[in-house]
């Protein structure tokens, strides 16, 4: 191999095929990468959770359809994951992750452009589109897995997601600001974050087009072709046992605790603007939960790694469990309670979305990992789209503490999954594993 200069890495995918030092560079530079791209990729996502549900419930005039954006946004989500794995599958991570943040800040500017003509069709066609950048920036967590070993995976997927909190704290804390910024242009101001949710969508799609280059799945790809044909030629097996199994479990895992996490969360805002809490309450509610969502994320990957996946996808259950249950005995009137119980539900969720995540990475091959990772994201998106639509039918026909508890305990279903998972790996060498 021809002599590099120190910092500078090959264009050619082929170059780090029988290169480690190569690998590694590359490895830490696109973390690096995604760590920029995901502090304005979080506080694009905040707008959407913040207000999404307040700007309906005032534009439709009710509280029962205040799930319908979160169910949109998620539905949008679902549609973006899709296109953005296939994308990333066919030209690299690069143009997928671009092409999807820069869906999402023109979905945000068209939500804005919605409250002022008071449009509804628009509103709920923008957050559909918005709903990309969302997608992209959970799609994002994988990209700095491509090069990352075994004993790395869950690490590089919480490295992503703890650059996220960042933006998605702050987030939800510029509400008012940007409010009131909003008024200043004659905008509503439930609108205004949705200003920050565009600028910060597009700034975070340019660093991905402009920065990762070369493309880790693109290289991923290239050595694990060489490393197929170097195992054929030797006549070694190939197999991954128990590969249909990780995916599955894993999607369980993650769906489950999107469920719970999108309707307790959907109906927070709605159930503190009736009983008194002004937007600045609100803002500081979601603010702690998106924290809690992503900033213990780098523990997270680590204690995924040392302890296990199925360790962690229960400890996800036990601490949703214990979400549901604060949220549902908390007094309506109570800050701090809220406080606790969505903190416990942004780690809940945390742990859950990270193992999950460690666990399907595990079970593919860069050969159908972004095409796989875009399709079972459909299904994480499709289960909040459910969670936030039927959220506000629930609270609606019952109450928050009804819908608190539900979740609560549906969270538990983690366990006979994971005890399932656990069977199949005692299972014979032998057992069917047809990739995903």
């Amino acid at each position: 191999m021809p002599h590099r200069p120190s910092g500078k890495l090959a264009s050619d995918p082929g170059e780090y095929v029988h290169a480690p030092e190569l690998q590694s560079r590359l490895y830490k530079r696109t973390l690096a990468i995604v760590v920029f791209s995901q502090m304005f990729g979080g506080a694009g996502l905040a707008a959407g959770v913040t207000v999404g549900a307040l700007l309906a419930q005032d534009m439709l005039g009710t509280e029962s359809l205040a799930g319908i954006p979160s169910a949109l946004i998620t539905l949008g989500s679902a549609a973006a994951a899709l296109l953005v794995g296939r994308l990333s599958q066919r030209l690299g991570r690069r143009y997928g992750l671009a092409a999807g943040f820069l869906a999402g800040g023109l979905g945000a500017a068209g939500v804005v452009l919605a409250a002022v003509l008071g449009s509804v069709a628009l509103l709920f066609a923008s957050l559909l589109v918005y709903g990309a950048g969302t997608a992209t920036n959970l799609q994002a967590r994988y990209a700095g897995t491509d090069l990352a070993k075994p004993a790395q995976r869950a690490t590089a997927v919480s490295i992503a997601m703890v650059s996220t909190t960042f933006g998605a704290v702050a987030g939800p804390n510029l509400v008012e600001p940007m409010g009131r910024f909003a008024t200043s242009l004659g905008i509503p101001a439930l609108a205004g974050p949705f200003l920050l949710a565009g600028t910060a969508f597009l700034l975070a799609g340019l660093i991905f087009l402009l920065l990762l280059r070369p493309d880790p799945l693109l290289v991923a790809q290239a050595i694990a072709e060489a490393e197929s044909g170097e195992r054929s030629a030797s006549g070694a097996a190939a197999g991954q046992p128990f590969r249909n199994r990780g995916v599955l479990v894993g999607t369980a895992v993650m769906v489950l605790t999107q469920i719970v996490m999108v309707a307790v969360m959907t109906m927070t805002p709605p159930h503190m603007k009736n009983h008194g809490h002004g937007l600045s309450d609100v803002g500081l509610v979601i603010g702690i939960h998106i924290g809690a969502m992503y900033l213990p994320s780098l523990v997270t990957g680590m204690l995924v790694d040392k302890l296990g996946r199925t360790t962690m996808s229960i400890a996800s259950g036990v601490i949703l469990l214990a979400a549901g249950t604060v949220a549902a005995a908390a007094p309506a009137d109570s800050l701090w309670s809220l406080v606790a119980a969505l903190a416990l539900l942004g780690l809940g969720w945390n742990f859950g979305l990270i193992s999950g995540t460690a666990l399907i990475i595990d079970a593919t091959s860069p050969a159908t990992r972004a095409k796989t990772q875009g399709t079972l994201d459909v299904l994480v998106a499709l289960a909040g789209a459910s969670g936030g639509a039927l959220s506000g039918m629930v609270v609606a026909h019952s109450s928050y503490a009804v819908l608190s508890l539900a979740g609560g305990f549906l969270s538990l279903l983690l366990v006979p999954v994971v005890l399932w998972f656990l069977a199949g790996r005692k299972a014979p060498a032998s057992e069917t594993t047809t990739s995903v």
